[in-house]
């Protein structure tokens, strides 16, 4: 129940579906967030789902700070 709640919520705030987000969160569990293709890709793929398009520079930014496990506790720093 806590869970659904949760997934509407989100949901209403974004426009994107439980189904999607639960697609993209098995991606990133699956995925080698090492591998500068595959973070790109999921960059591409959240700009997609938010309609919200992540310059070169701001994506460059965030492949760099993953590779080098420098990504702040507060993600919300990086933007």
């Amino acid at each position: 129940m806590l869970k659904d709640n949760l997934f509407n919520s989100i949901e209403k705030k974004t426009n994107i579906k439980k189904d999607t987000i639960l697609s993209l969160a098995n991606k990133l569990q699956k995925n080698n967030l090492k591998d500068e293709k595959t973070i790109r890709e999921i960059i591409k793929e959240l700009s997609q789902m938010t309609g919200k398009e992540v310059p070169k520079e701001k994506a460059d930014k965030i492949v760099t700070a993953i590779l080098n496990d420098k990504v702040p506790k507060n993600i919300e720093k990086m933007f």
